[in-house]
């Protein structure tokens, strides 16, 4: 009873928040629009980089890459082919996924830290070529006003458009992870010896997880297109990797929505405190090494704990 009490009210808050969502355009000024938009979609980054870390035990050290070379792909498609920016946001994350599938098979010999180092030694090289080849990324300048459509090309366009390809995102990872291949995947980030020995082919499994990673990671940088008209190769640095994993941990990595309230987090935080301070950097890991103390499961996780143990609580008493 108590159990479907909760999932009636969880129903109602995603309602909630979705009708809220879709009026923020008109309530908030430009500069909150857009800054909601670059929350949804570093959420969706972050939450693509937990999908093999977080429920795969893969050590994503630089799953920025994916970021950058989907957001790069869907730029040099509009700028350079004179192809539909339709076909572009396509293209994009196709060729982040293909990139996951290339990296994935040389570091999946690897396993834990060796894999996430071999990782940062592909993706900086990755991002070395794109920094130094002026004449076709336009080398350490990036892509500037890139055209979009008509239709997404206003901020409250981008934000809608931000909006609705997000929340089909998660929707695919929800149910991806609750999939018998989610289950498989979590299996194997408890005990993959264990797996292995039962048959599951164990390589196999992670290595799809790459390719759905960097696939939607992809995704993550075409919205950045969408939202920002801008690319430039920091996107795919490895500083932008670790704070994605900072997102992941900061959130809940243990946790499907966690990574997207740590993006919210690092995000504000980015932006409000540096207002005031160019040291706003000290104080992200003044928060980070509090939540790793005292918050080991990450924020959202936190409350996930303390809503479970109020029902538990309520039947003691009674």
């Amino acid at each position: 009873m108590a159990t479907g009490i909760l999932n009636i009210k969880g129903r109602i808050w995603w309602i909630v928040a979705l009708v809220v969502l879709c009026l923020v355009p008109f309530v908030l000024p430009r500069f909150y629009v857009y800054l909601l938009s670059i929350i949804l979609l570093f959420g969706l980054f972050a939450m693509s980089n937990n999908f093999p870390l977080g429920f795969g035990g893969i050590y994503q050290l630089h799953h920025a890459v994916f970021y950058g070379v989907g957001a790069y792909g869907t730029a040099l498609v509009i700028t350079k082919s004179g192809l539909s920016p339709w076909i572009a946001f396509i293209v994009g994350p196709l060729i982040a996924a293909f990139l996951g599938l290339v990296m994935g098979i040389i570091c999946i010999r690897l396993s834990k830290l060796y894999f996430g180092m071999l990782q940062i030694s592909l993706g900086s090289l990755v991002w070395a070529v794109v920094y130094r080849w002026y004449s076709f990324t336009g080398g350490d300048d990036g892509i500037h006003g890139i055209s979009v459509p008509d239709i997404i090309s206003s901020y409250k366009g981008a934000y809608y458009f931000t909006l609705i390809v997000t929340g089909i995102s998660l929707y695919v990872l929800y149910r991806l992870l609750k999939s018998p291949y989610g289950s498989v995947l979590q299996g194997i980030r408890d005990n993959p010896v264990r797996s292995s020995m039962i048959g599951v082919n164990v390589k196999k499994h992670q290595l799809l997880a790459l390719v759905i990673a960097g696939f939607f990671a992809g995704v993550a940088g075409t919205l950045f297109v969408v939202v920002d008209n801008t690319v430039f190769p920091d996107m795919m640095f490895w500083t932008l990797s670790l704070e994605a994993v900072i997102m992941c941990l900061l959130g809940g990595w243990l946790t499907f929505l966690g990574p997207m309230l740590g993006a919210a987090l690092i995000v504000i935080i980015r932006t409000f405190v540096s207002t005031y301070t160019l040291y706003w950097a000290l104080v992200l890991g003044i928060i980070f090494t509090l939540v790793i103390f005292f918050l080991p499961n990450g924020v959202l996780g936190w409350i996930e704990d303390a809503v479970k143990r109020k029902p538990n609580l309520a039947e003691a008493k009674e």
